[in-house]
């Protein structure tokens, strides 16, 4: 039986549709169960009801406390039988509690080399930083802002003059690529944590090929 995925949004949903497109294609061996935000009217929900998949609204503000909240949100995950989660935009911590409930497999895609740079600016704080190298990150999520274990990374160069909004574009290039493969990974049992290392166990797939404008580690493989 095929994993099942919440994806967590706050917003517009962009890496919500990546994983989605690439379950309905075929090449991520999971279904999408459920889409979850805490912000009504949020875009990912209308991305949600296009593809025909549930998609829930609980409003965060309607709640006294985190732990509160997070307690109904697990509850519902729960109830719609998903094991994996997975954040594309989702603009709140999630306590211990929420956390214990998925024994660690709830997945975060960071806009930038983790550790560096973490929080809600990762692209922009690098470029301010004046790096040459950035990029976007998987990681597992902990309680502390992305703090978890990496999964894959893409780094792609600083271009001179160029403005934040290019940069970003071409991060979400790659977190469209490197997230829905990560999700694989994790639902097809590939995916091996050893303290703070990851390790990717052998498959059956093959290695896409290279990419000519960005290093990606582990290699993507074929479909993603």
């Amino acid at each position: 039986m095929a994993a099942k995925i919440a994806i967590l949004a706050s917003g517009a949903g962009t890496n919500a549709q990546a994983i989605i497109d690439k379950a309905q294609a075929g090449a991520l061996e999971a279904e999408i169960a459920l889409v979850l935000s805490n912000r009504p009217g949020a875009p990912v929900l209308a991305r949600a009801a296009r593809a025909g998949i549930p998609h829930v609204v609980l409003d965060h503000t309607t709640f006294t406390d985190r732990l509160s909240y997070d307690q109904e949100l697990a509850a519902i995950i729960k109830d719609n039988n998903c094991g994996i989660v997975a954040l594309a935009g989702y603009m709140r911590l999630l306590s211990g509690v929420f956390l214990k409930s998925f024994k660690g497999d709830v997945l975060n895609i960071h806009p930038a080399l983790l550790p560096s740079f973490p929080g809600t600016h990762g692209a922009r704080d690098a470029m301010g930083y004046g790096v040459k190298i950035t990029g976007c990150s998987v990681h597992f999520v902990e309680e502390q802002m992305d703090s978890g274990p990496i999964v894959i990374q893409a780094a792609v160069p600083v271009m001179d003059f160029e403005s934040l909004d290019a940069l970003k574009n071409r991060i979400h290039r790659y977190e469209y690529r490197i997230y829905p493969q990560a999700l694989q990974w994790l639902a097809t049992g590939r995916l091996r944590k050893t303290g703070r290392r990851v390790e990717l166990q052998p498959g059956k797939c093959e290695a896409a090929r290279p990419a000519t404008d960005a290093l990606v580690w582990p290699p993507l493989e074929q479909g993603f």
